[in-house]
């Protein structure tokens, strides 16, 4: 995992920490993985799955009773991002603030991040 020794990859507010928790315990699960998939029209998807167990490569950040696991390929592009969970009038849901996103697409579905530049072969 790119990390800080000492801080957290992501950051779980307590709005998010209450609701992981209270997810985890209803369907019996270890942990809400998070990771991205290629779509929508910014071009990458956030994913969310109630998990068994963590997965090899997985990186683990437990706060309280709620325990997130990062998928191994998603791991660079969600340093640093901060994991909340909001109560609207009209939605819930939980909502990633990332500083490594570049773009977002117009309903705020998908996501872009800057293409890594790969040092020149040779």
């Amino acid at each position: 995992m790119f990390s800080i020794p000492g801080k957290p990859p992501v950051t779980i507010t307590p709005a998010a920490e209450a609701r992981i928790a209270r997810l985890m315990a209803d369907r019996k699960a270890q942990g809400l993985r998070i990771g991205l998939k290629k779509g929508g029209c910014a071009g990458m998807e956030y994913t969310m799955e109630l998990a068994d167990a963590a997965s090899p490569g997985d990186e683990v950040v437990e706060q309280g009773a709620a325990r997130v696991l990062i998928a191994p390929t998603a791991q660079m592009f969600l340093f640093g991002t901060q994991i909340d969970y909001q109560t609207g009038l009209l939605d819930s849901g939980f909502k990633f603030v990332n500083p490594n996103v570049t773009d977002t697409c117009g309903c705020g579905e998908s996501i872009r991040f800057e293409p890594i530049a790969l040092p020149p072969a040779g």
